[in-house]
């Protein structure tokens, strides 16, 4: 009883610390000159990454959580849409990389993981900005799509309604946005994965 009862807090405690630094990360955003203004990337999804594939898929679930709860909390500047966003899209990412990675883990399963995690990222996000967000973003913070698409459309003359958005904006930044979380986590796993392994 008290070793598992060691086990789970010392999975507590990486879970929290991996939870602290994608947090310190959520600000460090960086924007992409082929994307508009408002798609910034950052790498927060990285520890929740090496987190899943650390300590499993629920790990991973908790540390794209507790970023966002607390970033709400400090810096709440979308009325949780944005949190939610990314809470919802990490997960896509993190977790059927993690369920994959766990059945084959070697670096050939871990590329192969990864893919799926951005393809899946990639899709979900699409879906969910063109069904949920965006409409939540007119309805509740009374930012016009239409304002969006227009702000997109500097970057990129052929966005023109919110379909063009999805396809030559929202989808890409998430793809890429995934391959370099995806990349920067196989480079560092392997060093960082003995401490939590421990």
């Amino acid at each position: 009883m008290e070793k598992i009862k060691s086990k789970n807090l010392s999975k507590t405690i990486k879970v929290s610390l991996l939870s602290a630094f994608a947090l310190i990360l959520m600000f460090f955003e960086f924007a992409l000159p082929i994307f508009p203004d408002f798609l910034k990337i950052d790498l927060s999804d990285v520890p929740a990454l090496i987190g899943a594939f650390a300590l499993g898929p629920m790990a991973g679930i908790m540390i794209e959580f507790v970023k966002n709860l607390i970033h709400f909390a400090v810096k709440n500047q979308t009325a949780g849409i944005g949190e939610a966003a990314n809470f919802l899209v990490g997960v896509s990412f993190v977790l059927p990389a993690a369920l994959i990675y766990r059945k084959n883990k070697t670096k050939t399963g871990a590329i192969y993981a990864v893919i799926c995690g951005i393809i899946s990222m990639g899709v979900t996000a699409s879906l969910l900005n063109y069904y949920i967000f965006l409409p939540l973003y007119e309805k509740v913070l009374h930012f016009p799509i239409d304002a969006i698409v227009g702000i997109a459309a500097k970057v990129n003359p052929a966005i023109k309604d919110i379909n063009t958005l999805i396809v030559y904006s929202i989808l890409p930044f998430n793809l890429v946005k995934g391959l370099i979380a995806s990349a920067v986590t196989i480079l560092i796993y392997k060093r960082v994965s003995p401490i939590l392994h421990k």
